[in-house]
């Protein structure tokens, strides 16, 4: 029989992190989802952000840690044989390097509370422009997530507001200064350009309006 496998979601590491709570639907074969602060429920995540650490655990262990930053913090990710193509991708990458990072998500408990990590499925070498388009349509999604939660439009919103009650005005800041990072590096480049050139990637008030988050 065929699964459906799930969406891959575009999520902060911020709002990632801060995920503790778990949805199981009845079933052996059903996936477990994460519920994120913000009302986002995913079982898979995908992630564009520049990998900063990678070694193994253990000597000959075959299991790698690997830490994976955007703009509102870093992600933890553990790859072993169990997931041989990020396994064999990640074997010929040196951090500092960009990467994309397709992968499921798991909450474990820790010494002293829960943990969100990765199991990379996928794992490929990026560009900033991937990245910075990433880090938009990201920056997107989690406005609207926030509006949702502020208006508890869906029953995922109500149950993450219910369950963690969320400060607004944190991930309101983060996706700020995310999106005010990127703008001040386009301006920075654009100064040692000698002709203009089309980015693909523009930052119109009606089609991103930050005021959206004040």
């Amino acid at each position: 029989m065929n699964f459906k496998r799930e969406v891959a979601r575009r999520v902060f590491a911020k709002e990632l992190n801060n995920a503790t709570y778990t949805i199981k639907i009845a079933g052996e074969k059903n996936p477990i989802y994460v519920l994120t602060p913000l009302g986002l429920r995913c079982n898979r995540v995908f992630v564009i952000g520049a990998m900063i650490e990678k070694y193994e655990v253990r000597p000959e262990s075959g299991i790698w840690k690997i830490r994976v930053a955007d703009p509102t913090g870093s992600l933890v990710g553990y790859v072993s044989n169990f997931q041989p193509e990020a396994l064999e991708s990640l074997l010929d990458i040196e951090p500092p390097v960009v990467v994309a990072i397709t992968a499921k998500v798991k909450v474990f408990e820790g010494s002293s509370r829960k943990l969100v990590s990765l199991r990379p499925e996928m794992i490929n070498l990026a560009d900033f422009y991937a990245r910075d388009y990433w880090i938009v349509e990201t920056a997107k999604s989690t406005i609207k997530r926030i509006k949702d939660l502020e208006t508890e439009a869906t029953e995922d919103a109500k149950l993450a507001k219910k369950i963690y009650n969320p400060n607004l005005e944190d991930y309101k800041a983060a996706v700020r200064e995310a999106i005010t990072k990127l703008k001040e590096e386009y301006e920075a480049f654009e100064e040692f350009e000698e002709e203009e050139e089309d980015l693909d990637l523009e930052f119109e008030e009606e089609e991103f309006d930050l005021k959206d988050l004040v």
